[in-house]
């Protein structure tokens, strides 16, 4: 599935869709170059979870937890991970647990590590704004996608295919 994303208010707004969707438990793993979006997409997903307060890429100290009414959710910025099992010393495995709702951005420096994740989110420039690619690797994920293509205020932002700038 792809996702048009015309400005930052639609990457949050899509952000909270997802959120909703998701219902507080799971594993996103958002890839996309720096600048590309991922804590803004991360804090629309806290949005739907009823986090108002600010939204930071926990870059230095990897994990952001936030205690919310639905339930835990963990905002994982690996880019200055300096090796996988790191995660495993900081308790990543126990913070990874499906109860919780655990948003990766920069998995790919955690490979080898981190469990499946249910949805993948790669976000790239697209134009003015930014486009993200969905892909699902679960039945969670895939049940995220079905959710996702019926929510009527998406409707207007899903693609088929790759837009071209």
């Amino acid at each position: 599935m792809h996702i048009r994303l015309d400005d930052e208010d639609r990457q949050v707004v899509f952000g909270q869709c997802l959120g909703k969707a998701l219902k507080g438990r799971g594993r996103i793993y958002l890839e996309g170059e720096l600048g590309a979006g991922k804590t803004t997409l991360t804090r629309g997903i806290l949005r739907a979870h009823g986090h108002a307060g600010a939204v930071k890429s926990p870059t230095y100290t990897l994990i952001e937890p936030y205690e919310l009414k639905e339930g835990r959710v963990y905002h994982f910025d690996l880019y200055r991970l300096g090796d996988p099992e790191e995660l495993e010393f900081i308790g990543g495995r126990d913070l990874l647990a499906d109860d919780a709702l655990c948003i990766v951005e920069w998995p790919s420096r955690g490979e080898g590590w981190l469990p499946l994740p249910d949805l993948s989110v790669a976000l790239s420039l697209c134009g003015n704004g930014r486009e993200a690619r969905l892909e699902a690797h679960t039945q969670h994920g895939r049940a995220l996608l079905e959710a996702l293509s019926l929510d009527p205020t998406l409707a207007d932002m899903i693609s088929e295919e790759r837009e071209t700038p």
